[in-house]
């Protein structure tokens, strides 16, 4: 199976533009573009009105492992390249259809806005629900687990 969109000729830089309409059209308060050492974006970030109030959300473009994807998968068609480039453009492409289907279940009232987007949430440090719950920053009462 084939990495989803890895054929994209489309421009990163027009992907995140998309991003930013989509988000846009369905009431961001307000969007960050963030850039890493390389002057390239890293991620999107925006303020939305959730039932708990206003959040932040970060989305990551996390393109050296979509890079390794395509190295991994050796791409037979000999026009795409496992390229930073184009690991840049599949990215974005991935996180753009990702968000354009989740506001769609958000449209449909078939899930909130919080619902879908928790993982990527913000804190007051700045990092997402995922990163802390990864580094085993977040506490959660009980876990589940009998201790």
């Amino acid at each position: 199976m084939s990495l989803k969109n890895y054929t994209t000729n489309i421009k990163a830089e027009k992907t995140i533009n998309e991003i930013q309409q989509i988000l846009a059209k369905h009431k961001a308060k307000a969007i960050l573009t963030e850039y890493g050492d390389t002057g390239r974006v890293v991620a999107i970030s925006f303020k939305i009105d959730t039932p708990q109030g206003l959040i932040g959300i970060k989305l990551p473009a996390k393109q050296d492992n979509v890079l390794k994807v395509l190295r991994t998968q050796k791409i037979k068609n000999s026009a795409i390249k496992a390229t930073n480039e184009q690991a840049e453009k599949t990215a974005w492409r991935n996180i753009k259809d990702w968000i354009d289907a989740q506001m769609a279940l958000i449209e449909t009232e078939m899930v909130t806005i919080d619902e879908v987007f928790l993982p990527y949430i913000l804190n007051k440090n700045g990092q997402t629900l995922y990163e802390a719950f990864s580094k085993n920053q977040l506490l959660l009462e009980g876990g589940g687990i009998d201790e």
